[in-house]
């Protein structure tokens, strides 16, 4: 479990997060407030999600990507100046980035993701991990794990994306309604004026990735749950193992060749996974193309929020998928366990 400094916030942290401290409370803006922050890649929805982070207010933020800046960046990461073109991503997004808000310490490293050790990341109290191949994922996963802290992933393919959230043991506190009502009132009289609130604490256990990513959907109890699944895990499965096999998402300037590798994809990754391919369809080829600033949007911002959960301990955190498919605007939250 991640503990945070203690410190008062000071009257000129009070008026700029006056309106935060009214939401989530004091204590939760001084965990925040402690809050040491590794994001990992600063593409479309690094940038949403160091934005959220940023404004706030956590301790400092760490933008890490060894990336340069490319001409794609200019749709979709909105820190980048235009005249940057080749420089690293990272560095280039600094200083736009900072001006958020000058209370929080923004960095930059040029470290490749696969550089990171144990050490390295035991600086930090939580680490989102964008734009990363499985693999790295799990390796990320596992480190955070041995140092206790927060492990979150996100990624965006065209209208699809998707955010994961181990947590592991985690405690928080969430607020139950306890409407009043007069003696002798009938139900449907009670105002929301009477609504009165008491906190309860509870906790939650959460799994590393490679669980999820590691189950086998054949078995009788499995079959019935995948009906249940949302299709969009599994068309994030496929994109995912094209993205190891080629280090980036499919390309707007390489449809063809793409759809024709992610429908090979489909076939591999179903039949590992034992799932049917009319589980995954084939609509998705010609919808996940580069990285779309909506669904950045949507998936950054319900990152971002996750985190501030998760570091504030305030209120009910998802477990453990958040998957998005802007084409139809259909968000939804999994539980995949093992």
């Amino acid at each position: 479990m991640v503990e945070f400094e203690a410190g008062d916030i000071t009257e000129e942290e009070a008026a700029l997060y006056d309106r935060q401290i009214r939401l989530w409370g004091l204590n939760a803006q001084h965990r925040l407030r402690s809050a040491r922050v590794l994001l990992v890649h600063a593409g479309g929805l690094g940038a949403e999600v160091a934005k959220n982070l940023i404004l706030a207010g956590v301790k400092s933020l760490t933008l890490m990507d060894s990336a340069e800046v490319t001409t794609a960046d200019a749709a979709c990461q909105f820190f980048v100046p235009t005249d940057q073109l080749g420089a690293n991503r990272a560095e280039a997004s600094l200083e736009r980035a900072q001006r958020l808000n000058p209370m929080v310490a923004v960095r930059a490293l040029t470290t490749p993701a696969a550089e990171l050790t144990q050490e390295e990341v035991s600086r930090y109290d939580v680490v989102v991990a964008t734009g990363c191949p499985d693999a790295e994922l799990e390796r990320l996963n596992a480190l955070c794990r041995r140092c206790g802290l927060l492990f979150f992933a996100g990624d965006v393919y065209g209208f699809y994306g998707f955010m994961f959230a181990d947590l592991g043991l985690h405690e928080f506190v969430e607020e139950i309604p306890l409407p009043a009502r007069k003696p002798g009132e009938p139900e449907h009289k009670r105002q929301r004026s009477d609504v009165e609130c008491r906190t309860v604490k509870r906790s939650l256990q959460f799994r590393p990735i490679d669980v999820a990513l590691s189950i086998d959907w054949t078995t009788a109890e499995r079959q019935q749950t995948l009906k249940r699944t949302s299709s969009i895990f599994f068309v994030i499965r496929v994109l995912q193992a094209f993205r190891a096999e080629q280090g980036r998402r499919p390309l707007p300037g390489s449809a063809a060749a793409d759809a024709a590798h992610l429908l090979r994809l489909r076939s591999d990754v179903a039949g590992r996974l034992g799932v049917p391919a009319d589980k995954i369809g084939d609509e998705f080829t010609s919808l996940c193309l580069g990285e779309l600033s909506p669904a950045c949007a949507v998936v950054g911002g319900v990152l971002a929020q996750e985190v501030i959960k998760a570091l504030s301990q305030k209120d009910k955190p998802l477990n453990n998928f958040f998957l998005f498919n802007g084409r139809n605007s259909e968000g939804v939250v999994e539980n995949i366990t093992a």
